[in-house]
């Protein structure tokens, strides 16, 4: 979704992105100039190009368009090669946004999101929060229901947030659960981490 599996990863110079937002962004200027000081660190220590390092116009690099201070957190050699290559190893990108993705709070094999029903549309309360903030059973009593019931031994007392998205046939009504909340902190809006979900339906 980042990259289009890796065919367009930026033709920006990551350093150059940096340093332009860092000291000419003034909005958000401490944040740039620190991920410019995380790409001087990251730089020796994987050994990379400054000259031939390329990412987005914000400074994200690889497959997966990692910041600097998050390709120094939370990469991770997945090949067993000795290196931590978001820029060329599909092995890599794909075992560092799951570590991106554990460190997190990723519960392996729980539900992500569940297609909702709402009788009273008035539960909806303004723009879609993204932490989960009541639980299943509350959202039953005001109203919102599951199209479909997960499998048994599912946990009413978890918590969820009601997302309201449009799709194709208009309005639609979503609860996120703690995995749905997890993606968001990787892109933190609603519809990119419903991209995520579907597509890893389609390829599941």
């Amino acid at each position: 979704i980042e990259t289009f599996y890796g065919g367009y990863m930026g033709n920006y110079r990551v350093q150059d992105a940096l340093y332009t937002l860092g000291f000419y962004y003034a909005p958000r200027a401490t944040f740039f100039r620190s991920e410019y000081g995380n790409l001087m660190s990251l730089i020796k220590e994987e050994q990379l190009d400054n000259d031939t390092l390329k990412g987005s116009y914000a400074g994200a690099m690889g497959y997966g368009q990692f910041i600097p201070s998050s390709y120094r957190h939370y990469s991770v050699d997945f090949s067993g090669d000795g290196r931590r290559d978001l820029l060329t190893s599909k092995a890599d990108a794909i075992g560092s946004v799951a570590n991106y993705f554990s460190v997190h709070g990723w519960q392996e094999g729980d539900s992500v999101v569940h297609q909702a029903e709402v009788k009273n549309t008035s539960v909806i309360k303004g723009e879609n929060k993204l932490k989960p903030y009541e639980s299943i059973a509350q959202f039953k009593q005001q109203g919102v229901t599951m199209k479909q019931y997960p499998k048994a031994g599912f946990d009413d007392k978890q918590l969820a947030t009601l997302l309201k998205l449009e799709g194709k046939k208009g309005d639609e009504y979503w609860l996120g659960l703690k995995n749905f909340y997890v993606i968001t902190r990787y892109n933190r809006s609603p519809r990119y981490a419903m991209a995520v979900y579907e597509l890893s339906q389609e390829i599941k």
